[in-house]
């Protein structure tokens, strides 16, 4: 049994071991076979506070023809983050600032802030209108626009379908102009100025003239948003640049670092096998939170590492009421194995309503907050549920089967009179 025990702690020690390198070791980046996968940790999102990026405030501005009100910035934000989305950048930020202003915070260290700017406050407003200067078709009668690249000719265009009224309003007016143009205009700019051949029942057509793939799907991009509700103007425009959030990374990890090996050597020093078993417990923790970021796509910000090394924080929390209610069973006699069990039930109360209050507080942040305080909430509550099972369940089987195994029996090992 003891060799079954002994077997099992080896096993494990051994796989948590290869997922930790999997997960942190730089080593697989050179790699031509796992440097696409592994370590794991690439794979996290980055804030704007930790790759760069770039900040606009955009001001909302009243015209003779429209005026800003409470309707038209929900419209206009809607609009706003339909462009930003559709662009694939990871988790930005889009808030609204008192009654005529939008925040954008969009991270990423390779983005043009000049080109995001224009794209994000273009109007892309498109019209068909025939030879005699009459409108027969907008962007309002589009559904869709996707750009595609013909495998045969290499001509790029943006493929236009229209919605069952505009497709209507496409096919009389084809009808009508055979043999005559029908102009294609962005922005009031005229693109395209195509003959009508025959007419075109079916309510598609196409933009062609673009030199790449990345101009048409930015063409494409703006027509399936469609036209901002009011004019907008740039009142504030700033990068953040890759070499400052690096530096933010580069501190965030150092001070990280000292923090949990500064734990760690505490847990081991005061609370000896137990501490290390916890020691081992919370890197198992961290590889769990760290599986739960790339697979959620979280976006890591400089609050999401506070509110990790505060979850941190809790999880050694958690253990540390255990371990004195096991140096207390162990103290009045008990066996190592009664001690254990005892000492997590009389701690569970304590450490349930702990995490429960502050995972209440998380989410309060999270409906309440914008931004990196919602940021801070998610990772926080990922990282309280996690430490929950971490201490409750891995902690206790690790330390019966280290109890199992027959390692050691002398029970100030265990913590047992240390004070």
């Amino acid at each position: 049994m003891k060799w079954e025990k002994l077997l099992i702690l080896a096993l494990v020690v051994l796989l948590v071991g290869l997922a930790a390198a999997a997960s942190f070791a730089p080593i697989w980046e050179q790699s031509p076979f796992l440097g696409k996968y592994l370590p794991l940790i690439k794979h996290v999102n980055l804030g704007l506070d930790l790759q760069g990026g770039v900040h606009v405030v955009l001001e909302a501005k009243d015209t003779p023809e429209v005026k800003v009100t409470d309707e038209s910035m929900k419209q206009l934000k809607a609009v706003i983050e339909r462009r930003v989305n559709q662009f694939g950048v990871a988790e930005p930020v889009i808030q609204q600032q008192g009654k005529n202003r939008l925040i954008v915070e969009i991270a990423g260290g390779n983005i043009d802030p000049e080109e995001a700017v224009r794209s994000l406050i273009k109007t892309a407003y498109l019209e068909f209108k025939t030879e005699d200067g009459q409108t027969v078709v907008t962007g309002a009668d589009l559904k869709d626009a996707i750009e595609s690249k013909d495998a045969v000719s290499g001509e790029v265009r943006v493929d236009l379908t229209f919605n069952p009224a505009g497709a209507k309003k496409f096919a009389d007016a084809t009808a009508a102009n055979v043999g005559r143009r029908i102009g294609i205009y962005l922005d009031g700019e005229l693109i395209q100025n195509p003959v009508v051949k025959e007419p075109i029942p079916n309510g598609k057509a196409q933009i062609t003239g673009y030199q790449s793939l990345e101009e048409a799907h930015t063409v494409a991009v703006l027509l399936r948003s469609g036209a901002l509700p009011v004019k907008v103007e740039v009142a504030e425009k700033r990068a953040v640049g890759p070499a400052l959030g690096s530096d933010s990374l580069d501190k965030s990890k150092r001070a990280g670092i000292v923090g949990v090996v500064a734990i760690l050597i505490f847990m081991a020093v005061y609370y000896r096998l137990p501490g290390l078993v916890a020691d081992f417990a919370l890197l198992i923790y961290a590889l769990i939170v760290l599986a739960i970021y790339v697979a959620m796509h979280v976006t890591m910000t400089l609050p999401g590492i506070a509110a990790f090394l505060l979850s941190l924080g809790i999880a050694v929390d958690a253990n540390v009421l255990i371990f004195e209610r096991l140096k207390e069973e162990l103290l009045v006699g008990k066996s190592l194995r009664a001690a254990i069990d005892a000492g997590f039930k009389r701690a569970f109360v304590a450490i349930f309503d702990s995490n429960a209050t502050t995972l209440i507080a998380a989410i309060v942040l999270y409906f309440f907050g914008t931004g990196p305080i919602r940021g801070f909430a998610v990772t926080l509550s990922i990282g309280i549920l996690t430490s929950m099972f971490t201490a409750i369940t891995v902690t206790r089987w690790l330390l019966h089967l280290v109890a199992g195994s027959g390692l050691v029996k002398n029970i100030k090992a265990y913590g047992a009179g240390v004070m």
